[in-house]
């Protein structure tokens, strides 16, 4: 159920009174949040969009072990992509849902996970590209830092579905054609001759 929170769509429709799934990517994901409306919309959608997975696989961990951590953490994965809140519709990609999910179940996991997208992000300024290389590293690390086996199987059925959602990503990068992330909105261009406004 927390997966299925659209907190992205909310915040469009709430503060600028726009359909995110009609602006950008039409993802409900953090990405395409920040890059329409920038950071001040973005981060928050993103700290959200972390907790959705966060809270149900750490509670489920806690109550009763890894594998009800593991399948709280992909039922919110399978929320955010078609979030119950929107008629199953279209939602995000399910990047930071997975890594809060793995923040919950295997910390460690969850770190190396954050660390490869932060460093990939930085390095080409591609968020489909850090999130691809992000969800390759998981089942690597869940195998290599010896994580039980419901963790490992998680991992790698996250990273499968995180490929196969960023299909036209992969596409576009392979063409040449992926836009890079701007950290800030390009201000819209003035009319020639007209003078900025003091």
């Amino acid at each position: 159920m927390a997966g299925s929170v659209p907190f992205g769509y909310w915040l469009a429709r709430l503060v600028k009174g726009l359909d995110i799934r009609r602006e950008g990517s039409g993802n409900i994901g953090a990405s395409n949040v920040w890059r329409t409306f920038g950071w001040r919309y973005g981060l928050p959608v993103a700290l959200f969009d972390v907790c959705k997975g966060l809270v149900p696989a750490l509670v489920g961990t806690i109550v009763a072990g890894d594998l009800a951590g593991v399948l709280a953490g992909a039922a919110a994965m399978a929320g955010h992509w078609r979030p119950l809140f929107l008629g199953f519709a279209k939602g995000g990609k399910t990047v930071a849902t997975a890594g809060g999910a793995f923040l919950g179940v295997a910390p460690w996991v969850g770190l190396i996970g954050v660390g490869v997208w932060v460093a990939a992000f930085l390095l080409a300024r591609y968020s489909s590209l850090a999130s691809i290389l992000a969800a390759l590293a998981l089942p690597v690390a869940s195998a290599l830092v010896g994580e039980p086996w419901p963790v490992i199987v998680f991992a790698a059925a996250a990273a499968g579905a995180v490929i196969l959602l960023h299909r036209p990503n992969i596409r576009r990068l392979v063409a040449g054609t992926e836009n890079r992330f701007e950290l800030r909105r390009r201000k819209a261009a003035r009319p020639s001759g007209q003078a900025p406004a003091s």
